[in-house]
């Protein structure tokens, strides 16, 4: 027996589970489990619906799914295969290093391809669980050029996802636009949309926060607006300062990224405009 993810975004309209199951139902795939949601701000539909059985030709049962949908329905079939990522990274390893471990332990459904980062540094933690490593230099060179360097790296990786694990510098419109909404993945040490951009755990302590956190997103040319994946956040007080505020944030950045890329992996994030639906 086969296990496939039937993934559903369309209009919402009455009658949509009941015609989508029929299908599966007249093709005797079972259904072990079913997700869905309909947004009454823009009458959209969104369903997760986890199938079992022969599938046979899938590009059929994708076509009798459609058929039945209005106008416009997003249908995929989506299997259970390891996706393949690649990591940017700066200096900073907390998040590289959680991220080598669950892919090398299985608990992320993924392979890392490639480590590319602006400094060297990380270079040897990559090499610990024999992941390649690239050093894509922004040091002497314009901004364009660098970002025209790290595409090459990135895209020769064939990549399914692209993670930004605390990779500090800016990405333009440009190389943001080079790949489609939902391949990039960032972790903002923040709780968005609270202290954006630079230093922002400088900001919370100025402000005298009692909880900090951490979001992780899918970029977009708004700098840290893209639509949220995961967030959490963790309890201070008034004996922090900035650099213990960061030492603190290091383990829920890792957790809140981990548990992002677990729901992608598993095939359970849908993009909703700048926001996302999360099963």
């Amino acid at each position: 027996m086969e296990k496939r993810i039937l993934l559903t975004e369309c209009a919402d309209a009455t009658g949509l589970i009941a015609a989508i199951t029929q299908i599966c139902f007249q093709r005797h795939l079972n259904v072990i489990r079913q997700d869905q949601f309909a947004s009454h701000e823009d009458q959209k539909f969104f369903m997760r619906s986890v199938l079992e059985g022969d599938f046979g030709e899938e590009q059929e049962i994708i076509d009798a799914v459609t058929a039945v949908l209005p106008p416009g329905a997003r249908v995929r079939l989506s299997d259970n295969r390891r996706r393949r990522l690649c990591v940017l990274v700066t200096k900073e390893s907390h998040c590289l290093g959680e991220l080598l471990m669950k892919c090398y332990s299985g608990a992320l459904n993924a392979d890392i391809v490639k480590v590319a980062g602006n400094y060297p540094d990380l270079g040897p933690l990559a090499a610990k669980f024999e992941v390649p490593f690239e050093v894509v230099p922004h040091q002497d060179i314009s901004r364009e050029e660098h970002e025209e360097r790290l595409m090459r790296v990135v895209d020769e990786t064939k990549a399914d996802y692209v993670v930004l694990a605390k990779y500090m510098r800016i990405l333009s419109p440009r190389f943001v636009g080079h790949y489609p909404l939902g391949k990039l993945i960032n972790i903002h040490h923040s709780f968005l949309p609270a202290f954006m951009g630079a230093k922002p755990y400088y900001q919370a302590f100025t402000r005298g926060v009692k909880l900090i956190g951490a979001t992780a997103h899918f970029v977009t040319d708004n700098l840290d607006e893209g639509p949220i994946i995961e967030q959490d956040v963790i309890k201070v007080n008034h004996r922090y300062d900035p650099e213990t505020l960061a030492k603190a944030g290091h383990d829920v950045e890792q957790m809140v990224l981990t548990r992002a890329l677990t729901k992608i992996l598993d095939d359970k994030v849908f993009i909703h405009g700048n926001k996302t639906v999360v099963f």
